[in-house]
């Protein structure tokens, strides 16, 4: 794998790190997350899945972004 391919993976991997979190605690606050009774909405389950999904591409990103360089 050529080093720019590497670098662009771990480039894309660490932005996902960094602002899916940070989207998480947005959602997580917003009103539309829970319902009257405080139990979780789809709206805050939605999201949670696609957080989890972003990260774990963003892992295999990484993974992969680190091997392209000893392979």
């Amino acid at each position: 794998m050529t080093p720019l391919l590497c670098i662009l993976l771990l480039i894309n991997a660490a932005y996902n790190v960094i602002v899916w979190p940070r989207f998480w605690t947005r959602v997580k606050n917003d009103p539309r997350a829970r319902d009257a009774e405080g139990k979780a909405t789809a709206f805050l389950r939605v999201h949670a899945i696609l957080i989890a999904i972003a990260l774990v591409i963003a892992a295999a990103s990484a993974v992969a972004g680190v091997l392209g360089f000893f392979l």
